[in-house]
């Protein structure tokens, strides 16, 4: 993105169109889920807002130190835990067991790192299987 003669340029936008601020403003909204292109959000009721992606895992890497402890800062320890648990799949029962939390202490936290797309989970009768996105894999996978 940058600012040219009174016009914000978003390149690598999906479709060209004109957004006219008529003296609204523009809120700015960093986001570190948002995904490799800018989203405006525009309802005529309200300042238009664009969502705009931020340094993924490089970011963590120059402020946090090293790898684990910039996940642990970035998603809390036990959901950094859950995260490497899961590795190539995983049960609820079997995170809790292996990281010794509750099951619904197990669940919350798979809730939460699915919601984030960071695991996917598959249900098979009463048993929830989670793995790893390529999302959560490239987080436990960069190079800090």
């Amino acid at each position: 993105m940058r600012w040219n003669a009174g016009v914000l340029e978003v390149h690598d936008y999906p479709t060209e169109r004109d957004l006219h601020l008529d003296g609204r403003g523009l809120l700015l909204v960093p986001s570190f889920f948002c995904a490799r292109t800018p989203v405006a959000l525009v309802d005529p009721a309200l300042p238009p807002v664009l969502v705009y992606p931020i340094d993924r895992l490089d970011g963590l890497a120059r402020r946090g130190g090293g790898g684990q402890q910039a996940l642990e800062a970035l998603l809390g320890r036990t959901r950094a835990a859950v995260l490497e648990v899961v590795g190539d799949g995983c049960s609820t029962g079997e995170v809790a067991r292996r990281l010794r939390i509750s099951p619904a202490a197990a669940s919350q936290h798979a809730t939460v790192l699915r919601n984030a797309g960071l695991l996917a989970t598959h249900r098979d009768r009463n048993t929830a299987l989670h793995t790893l996105t390529p999302l959560g894999r490239a987080m436990l996978s960069a190079p800090f």
